[in-house]
């Protein structure tokens, strides 16, 4: 269904990248841990982690193959797709939160107007950010010691130094990595929630039930 299937050396299961656990051999159902990452650019990424490592893949960093493929709407995955959804164009990214079973996308087009959304999903209070200019969406979990907090942008959207308030106690918050910065919470962390970034047709295709945000 138009996503990376790999294999692990140890017991040559088959493994879907997009469900993340084993489809095919010893390991088959087993679920593997997911690990938040921040799909961001390398720009707003070093400016957050200047002293990052980064893999030396040579020159591999200067073309991307796959760039005449991200703007062809005529050509949705290698298969085509397996559940047109006519909601949205089928290419049109969103990041896709997945909580106990409980399936709801974020469209970029709409989170372009509103970067921020507090949102409630299968009875978890969820946080999204989106930074246009970079096009990063995060999603986190927006309770703190049991308490739902409402967030909201600071002035104007900074990049990766976009700060969120929150309302309750009016508590600064990095938004790219949901830390409070200064407030009655300081030191606190936002627990990052998995999310998808995909193009909608893909996320469909696994997810044919799912809900959509609108703005």
């Amino acid at each position: 269904m138009n996503a990376l299937v790999m294999y692990d050396h140890q017991t040559n299961t088959l493994w879907s990248q997009f469900l993340r656990k084993g489809v095919k051999g010893e390991l088959k159902g087993v679920e593997l841990g997911v690990v938040p990452a921040t799909q961001t650019t390398w720009a707003a990424w070093s400016e957050l982690h200047p002293d990052t490592l980064v893999l030396d893949k040579g020159s591999a960093y200067t073309v991307d193959s796959y760039e005449r493929y991200y703007t062809d709407s005529g050509r949705s995955g290698i298969h085509g797709q397996f559940n047109p959804d006519d909601r949205l164009p089928p290419k049109e990214l969103v990041v896709g939160i997945d909580l106990d079973g409980k399936t709801k996308a974020y469209p970029f087009s709409a989170l372009t107007s509103r970067q921020v959304v507090n949102d409630a999903l299968s009875d978890e209070d969820i946080l999204i950010f989106f930074d246009p200019a970079t096009g990063t969406a995060l999603a986190f979990d927006r309770r703190i010691d049991g308490t739902a907090l409402t967030f909201r942008i600071e002035s104007e959207p900074a990049g990766a130094q976009t700060v969120l308030i929150d309302d309750q106690t009016g508590s600064r918050w990095s938004a790219f990595t949901g830390r409070a910065t200064d407030g009655a919470l300081k030191g606190s962390i936002l627990d990052r929630i998995p999310s998808h970034l995909s193009f909608w047709f893909a996320w469909t295709d696994y997810n044919p039930q799912t809900d959509l945000y609108a703005n």
